[in-house]
């Protein structure tokens, strides 16, 4: 097995991680235990695929150079979102909800793209359409969600 396959499968297997952990972290009580924890594998999963991304991606330079940048701003949002928590950045909450649930965008499209072709009914989708897709319906939730918990002072204490 050479070293990009090795990499391919580490970077498989954190993805289907930050896949599992991030849906399981968005469902789960906002406070510190359960959430606190899942994040935290999920944070160190896309730490693992940005390392991976980038190393494949310069690895095959000329097929892969745009992962490059893909890889650099979808782990920005993850550690945006994550820093903003650790510090408690002014508006911290913001910051982390947007951070995290656009880093998880960015993981579900690329997960789409790279495999929606061998999918039912998402192989039916236009390929263009599959970069989109996710922040499309995405970004709306991200503000209703920030918008949430911004507004509900009880939950803002809470999780504080």
């Amino acid at each position: 097995m050479d070293i990009f396959t090795i990499l391919l499968v580490i970077h498989i297997l954190a993805g289907s991680v930050c896949l599992l952990t991030g849906a399981i972290a968005s469902i789960a009580k906002k406070k510190k235990g359960n959430h606190t924890m899942i994040g935290e594998v999920y944070y160190g999963g896309y730490v693992v695929i940005f390392i991976t991304s980038l190393i494949m991606a310069i690895m095959n330079w000329s097929e892969s150079a745009y992962l490059f940048y893909i890889a650099i701003f979808s782990y920005g949002l993850a550690l945006i979102g994550y820093l903003a928590r650790k510090l408690r950045w002014r508006n911290w909450l913001t910051v982390h909800i947007g951070g995290m649930l656009g880093s998880y965008i960015g993981i579900i499209t690329a997960t789409l793209v790279v495999n929606g072709s061998k999918i039912p009914f998402v192989n039916e989708i236009p390929s263009l359409l599959l970069w989109f897709i996710p922040t499309i319906i995405g970004t709306p939730i991200i503000s209703l969600v920030s918008r949430y918990y911004s507004n509900h002072s009880k939950i803002k204490e809470f999780i504080q």
